[in-house]
């Protein structure tokens, strides 16, 4: 009986010492860097941050979040990554995909861990090894967009466009899997498209003044953060065109494009906090922690810009996609998200 007791006993210091440091009271430093000023992004840098103070409340634990934005500027975002590793951050934030990456490089000696969000291909951007076992100290949440079902909105809209527009920047990696897809999509059914970029909002005006010359049918942007940032800037000129903007996010619809379609990007805050706490407070190993990624069936349409467009009012349009969405949504332009 000694004996059992004794070895019951050992287990029990085993797995007290194997489990997660967690103690109420404790205060965890995080740090999190957002890529760009835009509507998408600023959602869900609010979540992660309106989910984590819930986390902490129930846990009886302190978030202490520290926040900062290098709008694109890669110089400024390496800073920001650099100050986080010397305020001795527990984990850090990247929200885009560049964040990411540079988190990935600045982390590689000190093994901090990263969790990403709003990362469209992180195998792709070689940041994980595969999205069910990432393999290192970095994982995620992804918003990987769906192109084929984008595509397929845009042809159950006007079955006889001939001539896409593809309006990305090329510096952006969120682009070039969505893109390539648009293309092959194209190709099989012998649709022409033509491809036209920018870096900046007034590079990304000219293209757009470039795609209403050449008369294209409608236009396709994935979640690309440059061209989300110039979308108010853009709408009223395609709307007056008449030429309807596809795009990867409702960020961008509700920034005046005529449609969005992708993942409800303040779930993907709240699920980002969610992967926080289970490394944080659980212990979970960011190497051997799926990153995740969601249904992206939501399809979001502009109605101040809808008719004018296409001739159809929200109603008729949700109707026309309801067999090719989980959802149809309407919003209003506006800069922001109530």
């Amino acid at each position: 009986m000694k004996k059992l007791i004794c070895t019951v006993m050992a287990l029990v210091m085993v797995l007290a010492l194997a489990a997660p440091a967690m103690a109420e009271g404790e205060t965890y430093k995080i740090g999190i860097c957002n890529y760009v000023d835009d509507a998408s992004l600023n959602q869900i840098v609010e979540n992660i941050q309106n989910q984590l103070a819930a986390i902490g409340e129930e846990k009886g634990v302190t978030f202490d979040v520290s926040y900062d934005n290098p709008n694109a500027d890669a110089a400024v975002m390496d800073q920001i990554i650099q100050n986080f590793i010397s305020d001795g951050v527990d984990l850090m934030v990247g929200v885009a995909t560049p964040v990411a990456m540079q988190m990935q490089a600045a982390t590689e000696d000190n093994q901090i861990p990263v969790i990403f969000s709003a990362v469209s291909d992180p195998e792709a951007a070689g940041l994980v090894e595969s999205n069910e076992a990432p393999g290192a100290n970095i994982t995620g949440t992804s918003d990987f967009l769906d192109t084929t079902a984008v595509m397929n909105l845009i042809f159950a809209a006007d079955p006889e466009a001939d001539l896409i527009g593809l309006l990305y920047d090329l510096g952006q990696d969120s682009s070039a899997t969505p893109i390539a897809a648009a293309k092959e999509y194209l190709d099989e059914k012998g649709i022409a498209y033509k491809e036209y970029n920018g870096t900046t909002i007034p590079e990304v005006q000219l293209a757009v003044d470039s795609m209403i010359a050449d008369g294209v049918d409608a236009v396709f942007t994935p979640s690309d953060n440059t061209i989300m940032t110039a979308e108010l800037s853009i709408y009223e000129a395609l709307a007056e065109a008449g030429i309807p903007h596809y795009t990867g996010a409702d960020s961008f619809a509700l920034n005046g494009a005529f449609l969005g379609y992708g993942v409800d990007y303040a779930n993907l805050g709240v699920e980002t906090a969610n992967m926080i706490a289970q490394v944080l407070l659980e212990g979970a190993d960011p190497a051997e922690l799926p990153v995740m990624t969601f249904d992206n069936g939501t399809a979001t349409i502009n109605t101040d810009v809808c008719e004018q467009i296409t001739g159809k009012t929200f109603d008729e349009l949700a109707e026309l996609f309801a067999d090719l969405c989980t959802a149809v949504k309407p919003i209003e332009t506006a800069e922001e998200f109530e």
